[in-house]
């Protein structure tokens, strides 16, 4: 079978973009971040939603992005190895934070955190099973937001009830304040990812 050639195109999607992609988000998590928490009230989202929510978007973007243009198998198996990685990054994060206030908590033991890989998993095969390989931009959009919505429902049922002490007691501190964290990145994430993969279908970015 003869070799394609490289086009610009693929330049552009497979070195360009990649590469500015993971310096947003190391500029997110870094800098960006340090400037709005210095800049805002403390008691602003915006922070936690351009860190931690677009870090959210990233891990289940990927397995939706799949499930939507191959199928549920893959947006599934996508879902689990992200939101795993993801799962043992926050889990450690968490819990060297807490030492360094003295205080010694397993956060691998959170059901908030664990319920990544669940959620990451559900993301991707829900998204695939509803779409079923359709290029319709309004089949894509319902598939993404059933997605999106129903696992982060899941999330905040699984951090006000079932997490550890220090995770439940933040989300149960203002309930509605919470549940506003957790969705807006989801719905936001059920949008964007659907209109994407609609783009992309019949370009030389994807070839099922």
């Amino acid at each position: 079978m003869e070799t394609q050639k490289l086009t610009l195109n693929n330049i552009l999607w497979g070195l360009i973009i990649p590469v500015i992609v993971g310096l947003i988000i190391i500029a997110f998590a870094t800098v960006i971040r340090t400037f709005l928490v210095s800049s805002l009230p403390g008691d602003s989202p915006i922070p936690h939603i351009l860190t931690f929510g677009f870090a959210q978007m990233i891990l289940f973007g990927v397995p939706l992005m799949l499930g939507l243009l191959w199928n549920k198998w893959a947006g599934g198996a996508a879902g689990f190895i992200m939101g795993t990685f993801y799962y043992i990054a926050m889990a450690g994060y968490s819990t060297v934070t807490y030492l360094q206030y003295q205080m010694t908590v397993n956060f691998y033991a959170d059901a908030s955190l664990f319920v990544y890989i669940i959620t990451g998993i559900l993301m991707g095969y829900i998204g695939g099973a509803l779409n079923n390989k359709s290029s319709s931009l309004k089949r894509m959009l319902g598939a993404g937001l059933t997605a999106s919505i129903t696992t982060g429902l899941i999330m905040y049922l699984v951090n006000t009830q079932l997490a550890i002490e220090q995770s439940r007691s933040m989300a149960l501190a203002d309930p509605l304040y919470s549940f506003f964290l957790t969705l807006f990145p989801q719905v936001i994430l059920g949008i964007l990812v659907p209109i994407i993969a609609r783009i992309s279908v019949g370009s030389e970015l994807w070839h099922p």
